[in-house]
Order: structure tokens, then sequence, then C-alpha cells
């Protein structure tokens, strides 16, 4: 099949049965333009948002030199001339947000907590458990501590004038607690993506109404709602849509008007009612459908314009994804979400793969990529090891919520035997 990219002008050439998957993520992030508009936002609505614009340290931080620990501050030049054991008297205390302000005479030492500002003079401080109190003094051995121990230095963490973030980061809750320490209310951030999503199908059923024969539940919207609310888009029900090429297209013309993506679920495939491949051809741009990849092979991609041909109206990328719930599933996480966070304009982040080794043999042939699903655990030296969860059908949705983790099965792989080494992807932090 011959198809054209309308970003680069240029033709290109594959038979989409057999496209990689790596080469599929590739074709995707070409077709991306990031969003480039921002909002200042209240820095407690700032997490999982896209930093729009580097932020620089207004401050030191630490602004001061302070102790790491609650113990005794003193020159720590005493050492040098110490033997055995080494007795100051105690000058005052000094507590966080309360420092010491007194005079330090000659072989004298404060008493310190964690956080407080190391008083003038002071260099080191000997924790509190090396020592024994005996009065108005303090002793201990000379050997318990080394000169500058203990000591948090000013600008150690973040130096005034430095990047404390850059632009493109997703704000995690470390972040927004590293801003505040700073002194920041507000940030700016990249505006939400807007997503629409919607299932087709005649036999689907809405949860919680009756249940027809031969109907299902819709499950994948539920689905695709709860995986766009973890990237923080501005997702847009469409609803359900039938078997019926008119209001299909009706519904994707209003979803590329209203979105900047759109994601379906079904009707990718060659069946007798599957219309959305054939509707997006007519609405606007395939680059391609059916991936070497297992499961989630009918997948179609391209870009649709609200006007209801090429280049007439507003433009949206489309991801017909394919009805099988986990298929679904595999689809948005391998192929979806890096092209959202890339157009949110979040920096480049893969999800990391960690080697496992294989409980029991797993059948695959050569030419395609496999997310199996897996329950991963750590042996007792800290190695990994993985299984399948069952049925690996891409309608068994219950295994899925089984798993922990895809067992990640390369396009060149063949089958494994137990006891070989194999790439897991963990749910934790992507679904």
């Amino acid at each position: 099949m011959t198809t054209h990219n309308t970003l680069s002008g240029c033709v290109t050439h594959y038979d989409p049965q057999a496209l990689p998957v790596s080469a599929a993520q590739a074709i995707v992030l070409q077709w991306v333009t990031p969003i480039t508009a921002s909002e200042r936002v209240p820095l407690p609505d700032a997490l999982a948002r896209v930093l729009a614009h580097d932020v620089i340290s207004p401050i030191d931080v630490p602004a001061h030199d302070n102790s790491a620990m609650d113990g005794y501050a003193f020159d720590g030049a005493a050492l040098a001339a110490a033997t055995g054991m080494l007795t100051l008297d105690i000058a005052g205390k000094a507590f966080a947000g309360h420092p010491f302000t007194g005079e330090m005479p000659p072989g004298a030492c404060v008493r310190i907590m964690t956080g407080a500002p190391m008083p003038a003079g002071c260099d080191t401080v000997v924790p509190q458990e090396n020592t024994r109190r005996e009065g108005d003094s303090v002793a201990f051995a000379a050997n318990a501590v080394s000169r500058s121990a203990n000591r948090r230095r000013k600008g150690e963490d973040l130096a005034k004038g430095r990047a404390a973030l850059r632009a493109g980061r997703v704000l995690r809750a470390s972040d927004i607690g590293l801003l505040a320490s700073l002194g920041i209310v507000d940030v700016d951030v990249k505006q939400r993506l807007r997503v629409a999503y919607f299932s087709t199908g005649d036999e689907l059923r809405t949860p919680g109404s009756p249940l027809d024969a031969g109907c299902i539940y819709d499950s994948n919207r539920y689905t695709l709602g709860a995986m766009l609310k973890r990237l923080d888009v501005e997702a847009i029900d469409l609803g359900m849509v039938r078997d019926e090429p008119a209001a299909l297209a009706a519904t994707l013309k209003a979803a590329a008007q209203s979105a900047d993506v759109v994601l379906t679920s079904g009707g990718v495939s060659v069946g007798d009612a599957d219309f959305t491949r054939t509707q997006l051809q007519t609405l606007g741009d395939v680059e391609f459908w059916g991936l070497a990849m297992r499961p989630g092979r009918p997948l179609a991609f391209g870009r649709i314009w609200s006007g209801g041909q090429p280049g007439a109206g507003r433009p949206a990328l489309l991801f017909g994804l394919p009805g099988n719930p986990v298929a679904t599933m595999v689809t948005f996480y391998q192929i979806v979400r890096p092209a959202l966070l890339a157009m949110a304009g979040a920096a480049p982040q893969p999800v990391p793969l960690i080697p496992a080794r294989c409980e029991i043999p797993i059948k695959k042939r050569p030419g395609r990529t496999e997310f199996q699903r897996g329950v991963a655990v750590r042996d007792s030296e800290g190695h990994w090891r993985v299984a399948p969860t069952g049925s690996q059908s891409s309608g068994a949705l219950s295994t899925m919520s089984e798993a922990n983790c895809f067992i990640v099965l390369a396009h060149e792989a063949a089958s494994l035997d137990a006891g070989d080494t194999v790439d897991i992807m963990l749910f934790d932090g992507l679904v």
C-alpha cells in the first residue's frame, strides 16, 4: 500500500500488516505538533501538568549553612589538636527558626537541632548520640566525627540562578514541593490537550442498563476515560456510536471540531460493519492501519478534518483502536500515550524495561512485537521473575487486572524457554 504523509510531503511504502511497532511509534511522532499555548495556575493545581518554561531558582536552597542532625556545633579546627576525648563548654542553643546569636568563646560549642542555622565560627556537628553531657559541658571522642561533618551548606541542594526544573517536565509531587521551597506560588504550564473519545458498535450497552441478547457492556469507553485521566488531559466523552456510516461520520467531524486528538474503539478491522477505517479515508488522511503487534494488530492512524474532507475545517489526529478491550489498552499505552505526551509538550520519558527471568516457556513467532500480561516478583536475591497471567486473549480483560506488567517480546524474538531472560514493563507509573 502507498500512503501520503501530509507533514513531510513524501510518499512511504510498506506492508501495513508487517509494520513494526517501533516504525509506527516513529511515524506517529512525526505527525505530532506540540501545544505552545500556556497558562498560569496556582501551585496546588499544577500536579501532572506540563511545565511551560524553565523555572530558575530565585534563592539558595538551603538559604544558610545548617545542621543535618541533632547534636553540638563547634569549630572543627579543635579536632586537629585533640587526642582522646574532647570537652567543650555549651554556649547556648540553636533551633530551626531560632538561630544562636550569642558570643562563641574559644573552646565552646552550641547545642543544635536539625535544620538550625550553623552559628558563626562553627563548621562541624557531632551527633548527640556520640556525646556525653557533663553539666554545662559536653565530651566526646575526638575521632567520633571529622571536620565539616553533618553540615548542609548554603545552596547545596539548589543554588540561586540555577534551573530548578526544565520546561517539558510533567510535574510530580516532589516538584510541587520543590517549587514551594523556592517561594513560588504559581507556575506556567502548557494548556491541556483536548482528547475526544467514543466507542462504536450496535452490540454495546451502557453499564447499568439491561443487557439484550447478543449484546455486551461498553468497557472500552470507561477504560479510555480512566487512562486519559491519568494523563491529565481534557477528556471529552462522546458516548457510543452505532455501526452506521452517517452517524460515525457526523461524530468524527464533531470530534475534530472540539478536540486535538480523537480516539475510537472498534470498527477498524475488515468486517462488514467496520466503518472507522473507511470514514478515516473519506474525512482525512490515512497513514497506516495494521501493525505487526499482538494484541493490537488492527489499529488505524491518520488525520481527520471537521469539514468532512482533507484541508476543510479543523484537523485532529485520529487513532482508531481495536475493539477487544486488552488490545485497546495495549495500543493506547504503546502507540497513543507517547503521542499524547509529546503533543502536550512533555519531554520524552520512555518507560524503562527491566530484565526478568521467565518462570515458564512462552511461545512466540518472530516478525511481530508481543505484549503479554504478566505477574512479576522479586526473589530473595533481588532478581525479577515473571510468568504470564493465564489466557492472553485480547478479550480477557480480567487477566489485565491480575497482571502487574507487560512481558515485552521483541519483534525479532522467537519462543522462550523457562529460565530465559525477557524484558518487562511494570504497570506502576504507567497504567
